[in-house]
């Protein structure tokens, strides 16, 4: 994929979903859009000429406790709904994502419906795998103390 097809790409998708003004990647090829309670975004990896897609779950306030990021990697590895993506933490902005790459320019129609199961997932990821990771990797005391 050429960042050109990927900008191009990103134009349709973000005008598709209603906005009206889209750059789609900026000049440092990061993108990103709100849609449906989902915040997704954009990168594009000139190296590997591929466009990776994220879904955001959570954003950390501290680097995440020992467990917690392999708490959520065991869940999609046990079968819960990613998306088609995978677990992904970005340590840079502490965040947790549902990922997927395109390394070929996809259907517009098929990337939507893409964006919008990511989307769904991330925030049932949010929502339910979140407290079901927590519950697991924290003492029942440390989280009576967060609530």
């Amino acid at each position: 994929m050429t960042r050109e097809a990927a900008q191009e790409l990103l134009r349709w998708y973000t005008r598709s979903q209603g906005a009206v003004l889209s750059p789609g990647l900026n000049p440092q090829g990061f993108g990103g859009i709100a849609v449906g309670g989902a915040q997704l975004y954009f990168e594009f990896h000139e190296d590997s000429r591929t466009l990776e897609c994220s879904a955001l779950v959570y954003r950390f306030h501290e680097p995440p406790k020992p467990g917690v990021l392999e708490g959520f990697e065991a869940e999609a590895r046990g079968g819960t709904d990613t998306g088609g993506g995978t677990v992904d933490y970005e340590r840079e902005n502490r965040g947790l994502f549902l990922s997927r790459d395109y390394t070929q320019v996809p259907d517009g129609n098929d990337f939507a419906k893409d964006m919008k199961r990511l989307g769904k997932a991330s925030a049932m990821w949010g929502d339910e795998v979140l407290d079901r990771v927590a519950s697991r990797v924290f003492h029942p005391e440390e989280l009576e103390k967060k609530a």
